[in-house]
């Protein structure tokens, strides 16, 4: 049977942790990668296999964790995986359960974050995973299991590859915080949004989290996805102890909360760090009598960014329309000169404004709008966390960023012409997207309502022939101007009714068409705007910066009960727009070198920060009272959950280009904290430099002298920069479980030969308890936290 039939019908149960067994039996020496041991000690690897299929596992995974060309030569990849795949199979058949018996290739990050973030491009990411995939299926595994994803756009990278190179299922399963969100700040909706648009075969979450805590992810996934959702929970928190990890849930503990689970409607069930054969085999006895919980399709039309989702329906979606050439002689300047902090700044004033959804339109007939879609829609991403419409008719241009976008979007748009859909369905049906249809087709614009619901039946018709759910359809029935047509707007409104009555579907207009021609337009579109509403609107296209528009908007919002106690509309009145805006944005102009760094705008703080000390601005008063106080806004609202770490990066890069004008013109005088060395690593064995990458940003934009010594960094090589700097500080970092004695070691190093280092460690496996442990002096639990840490060691070294 293969692994699709077998998932429609029955609870699947995964295998468990592999890393943490080696470490208990003392095969994993600190430093060594256990992807290593199918060559130096196979039979270990072997029997782990061996025992979660005799245990009852139905599918059990390679040992292929690391095994990318970022960590490994190409053809060593290669070797890995044929190798890991062969030995699964044998374990396979020398297993004793009479179960269905399957084999999962598993991968997970590569280590690096992707552009704009960190300096990983995207398709070479693509491409890496594909080279695991390509080698996968030809060595006949029967699912692709891509694992522990902490980034929403690496999680697209990776079922992307999976999707271009094989047709076998694929899992995805990322690793959530205690707050439930990833690192880069996914919720779990929207990570269900994006890869169910992508055609996920099933969804989860695993490692960081204990089963108990893991709970409300897998609730949420429940709540929102209509595709199988699978948990594989680690055993708990680690504790070190003799230099082993060990894990807080036992396995009666962890049985009992996945089977509730179960019970709630999760279809596979597995574990992570901590778990081993007898776990699998507890939880698998005490499932033996439970039949799964049916599949409910969810009917909600979603879109998401790369932290959130938004169903749209719920209440009325404002989609701000202003990055258009066709009504802006600034954005066909900016896109003509390549100007695209102008097209960015733009898109963040709208965000101000109030606008959900940005419209994204580049068309000119004189530029390159693929090249410059691809170019512009990460740009805007990595400073807005709003999901974005992507507004073409060039399907080549429509895939360029559909490919690149970083969650579901809306795309704009299809019509009922055959090779319009044609164009168009496909590119939706791979990337995914809430598509906007228009209703018209080769004979044009329909006169009447009936006719305008006619195309729209056809163009449900012809998406279902492609596989897209008319849950994924938004119609907009074309408004068009009351100047030269006094029934235009009836006509729109009659179409609204009709399309909601009759195919369900949920609606959207671009309101601003029907003033075409007429004067004071505002007035038109407003009235326009809230009859619209009444009659069954869902999203309008509009301008956020229009006084009248928006007070219909917050009007209608009270009415309809959707404003409790009427705060967003007396903040309206008041002349505050309750857009998703920090505090510390309120009183500062769009010219202001603290917005840019909030803002994460590179180009402009560096600009304003030079334009300030050409003007006399004393060099270390812009550091005090403009660069540290904006940073510590997006700190503050860092360790508050309401900016997220791409949000947070892009500050320090911006503060950071406002800070390289500071030290031009000082000319070696000297910063905050120059004189505090703080040495940083990931620790030996462990690969992944992306937390560690994040807390030195954010150490040199405070000022200090960071020695970043890499990824898999030896004790003695960190004792010896600690030395030779006579470093008051030093961060050590670990992602895996398995390099826990790694950190542990450098630690008892350091004491016992620089005794004055005060330690700090972070890292996804690590938490208080494993920190106090393994001796080191503070545990942080992101890079913020590290930031803060530091400051404070120099405070109580600094006399007064």
């Amino acid at each position: 049977m293969d692994f699709r039939s077998y998932m429609n019908d029955n609870i699947v149960f995964f295998d468990g942790g592999i890393g943490s067994i080696l470490q208990k039996k003392d095969l994993l020496p600190p430093g060594e990668y256990s992807e290593n041991l199918y060559f130096t000690n196979p039979d270990a690897l072997l029997d782990i296999h061996r025992g979660y299929y005799d245990a009852g596992c139905n599918v059990v995974s390679t040992c292929t964790f690391r095994a990318n060309a970022l960590n490994f030569p190409e053809e060593k990849v290669s070797e890995i995986i044929r190798t890991a795949v062969h030995y699964v199979k044998r374990a396979l058949m020398e297993s004793t359960g009479r179960q269905e018996k399957f084999i999962a290739l598993e991968t997970g990050p590569l280590g690096k974050l992707l552009r704009p973030y960190g300096d990983l491009a995207f398709e070479d990411a693509v491409a890496m995973y594909a080279q695991i995939v390509r080698v996968g299926a030809d060595c006949g595994v029967d699912l692709f299991s891509i694992e522990t994803m902490n980034d929403c756009l690496e999680s697209k990278a990776a079922l992307l590859a999976v999707k271009e190179n094989s047709d076998l299922p694929v899992l995805v399963s990322n690793t959530y915080g205690e707050d439930g969100k990833l690192m880069t700040g996914a919720s779990p909706a929207a990570m269900a949004a994006m890869l169910e648009g992508m055609g996920v075969d099933m969804i989860g979450a695993n490692c960081a989290l204990g089963p108990k805590q893991m709970a409300p992810v897998i609730d949420e996934l429940l709540r929102c996805a209509s595709v199988p959702v699978f948990m594989k929970p680690n055993a708990g928190l680690p504790r070190s102890v003799n230099g082993h990890p060990v894990y807080s849930v036992t396995p009666e503990e962890y049985a009992d909360e996945v089977i509730r689970q179960i019970k709630a409607g999760v279809r596979m069930a597995g574990g992570c760090c901590g778990t081993d054969p007898d776990y699998l085999k507890l939880m698998i006895s005490k499932a033996v009598n439970l039949k799964p919980v049916p599949l409910v399709k969810k009917d909600s039309t979603v879109i998401s960014s790369y932290t959130k989702a938004i169903e749209i329906g719920y209440e009325p979606l404002l989609i701000g329309e202003r990055i258009n050439p066709t009504g802006s002689k600034k954005i066909r300047q900016a896109l003509r000169s390549a100007d695209i902090n102008v097209v960015v700044n733009e898109g963040l004033s709208q965000e101000e404004q109030g606008a959900a959804v940005i419209d994204v339109n580049v068309g000119l007939p004189d530029i390159n709008e693929p090249a410059v879609l691809k170019e512009i829609i990460p740009e805007l991403q990595s400073v807005s966390s709003l999901p974005l419409q992507i507004d073409t008719a060039d399907p080549a241009a429509m895939e360029a960023a559909l490919r690149c976008y970083n969650g579901k979007p809306l795309i704009n748009s299809v019509s009922g012409k055959a090779e319009s859909m044609a164009a168009v369905f496909p590119l939706a049906k791979k990337y995914g997207g809430v598509i906007v249809a228009l209703t018209l087709d080769e004979n044009g614009i329909p006169g009447t309502a009936e006719g305008r619901l006619a195309i729209a039946e056809k163009i449900l018709r012809s998406a279902s022939e492609y596989g897209i759910d008319k849950k994924d359809i938004l119609f907009d029935p074309l408004a068009m101007t009351v100047s030269t047509n006094s029934s235009a707007a009836l006509t729109v409104l009659d179409t609204l009714r009709l399309i909601k009555e009759k195919t369900g579907c949920k609606t959207s207009l671009g309101i601003s068409n029907i003033s075409y021609g007429l004067p004071d337009r505002d007035a038109v579109n407003a009235a326009f705007f809230a009859v619209a509403l009444t009659t069954g609107l869902d999203a309008a296209i509009i301008n956020p910066g229009s006084y009248e528009i928006m007070k219909s908007y917050y009007a209608y919002r009270v009415i309809k009960g959707l404003d409790f106690l009427c705060s967003d509309y007396m903040a309206f009145c008041s002349g505050h727009r309750p857009a998703e805006k920090t505090a510390a944005l309120q009183n500062m102009s769009e010219a202001s070198l603290g917005r840019a760094i909030i803002r994460g705008l590179k180009d402009q703080a560096g600009l304003l920060a030079e334009a300030a000390l050409k003007a006399g601005t004393d060099p270390l008063i812009l550091v005090r009272e403009e660069i540290i106080p904006a940073l510590d806004a997006v700190g503050q609202g860092y360790e508050e959950r309401t900016v997220f770490l791409p949000q947070l990066l892009m500050s320090a890069d911006a503060a950071g280009c406002a800070f390289e004008a500071v030290k031009r013109k000082i000319s070696g005088k000297g910063t905050p904290h120059t004189e505090c060395t703080f040495v940083l690593a990931t620790v030996r064995g462990d690969l992944h430099d992306i937390g560690k990458n994040i807390v030195r940003l954010l150490l040199e934009n405070y000022g200090f002298n960071v020695i970043d010594l890499g990824i898999d960094v030896p004790p003695e090589k960190i004792l010896a920069a600690v030395k030779e700097h006579r470093a008051p500080l030093t961060g050590l970092s670990a992602l895996m479980t398995t390099s826990i004695p790694a950190m542990e070691e450098t630690i008892l190093l350091l004491r016992r030969e620089a005794p004055w280092c005060r330690i700090v460690v972070g890292g996804a496996v690590m938490n208080q308890e494993c920190a106090n442990e393994i001796g080191a002096d503070h545990y942080a639990k992101d890079a913020m936290e590290t930031v803060r840490y530091a400051e404070r060691i120099i405070r109580l070294n600094t006399p007064d």
